[in-house]
């Protein structure tokens, strides 16, 4: 069994949240992890770099002077890469850097990241989570009652909640995410996670139907 400590918005303790570690994961792949993590990193690259070639530059193709005869090196045209202003030899170009690894492995290296943050003592049970108007006060007051204040966190809610979002958005520290739209990079790039109990359930049931 693995657990963690249950408490509400105020910061106090009212039990833990315990369950079966393979509700949500038989066990820890590192590898399938790191190689997950790899391809969201990837994915994030813009691969929009461009040089232009000696084709791409403006310039006369003549040959500057003649061959021998002038006393000087030898010269082509000016849009040589030797030359200031000419094209490059090597011009990059566009590139898509994006892959998918199977779902199923993307899947439950999510489940095993969410189990790592349970058995590495990184996680915190909501009991509840209300916030009546967006207020960046109040989810800052919950991440200090919480003792998290200072690290970086990933709030996750069992929604998607406009209010929440809106309310933790100026925290350069907090993530927010609905449980439908969590992934591993997401888990792994924050340092604590702070789950509501309804979101965890959710997870659990997603685990247990894989």
């Amino acid at each position: 069994m693995v657990s963690a400590p249950l408490k509400n918005a105020s910061g106090t303790d009212i039990g833990s949240y315990e369950f079966d570690p393979a509700d949500l994961a038989p066990g820890i792949n590192k590898q399938l992890l790191h190689d997950v993590v790899v391809m969201y990193e990837a994915n994030k690259r813009a691969g929009t770099v461009k040089t232009k070639s000696r084709g791409m530059v403006s310039g006369s193709t003549k040959k500057l002077y003649r061959q021998k005869g002038t006393g000087r090196a030898r010269a082509g045209n000016r849009r040589t890469p030797v030359r200031v202003g000419g094209g490059h030899a090597f011009g990059k170009t566009p590139k898509d850097w994006s892959y998918r690894l199977p779902k199923q492995a993307i899947r439950l290296a999510t489940r095993m990241a969410l189990l790592s943050k349970f058995q590495d003592d990184e996680a915190i049970v909501l009991d509840a989570l209300a916030v009546d108007a967006p207020k960046t006060r109040v989810i800052a007051d919950m991440l200090g009652s919480l003792g998290v204040g200072r690290e970086s966190c990933l709030l996750t809610v069992r929604e998607n909640d406009p209010v929440v979002w809106r309310s933790g958005r100026n925290i350069e520290s907090l993530w927010v995410s609905p449980a439908a739209e969590l992934n591993a990079y997401k888990l792994l790039h924050q340092k604590r996670l702070i789950v509501t109990k309804e979101a965890i359930d959710f997870l659990r049931g997603l685990g247990q139907g894989a």
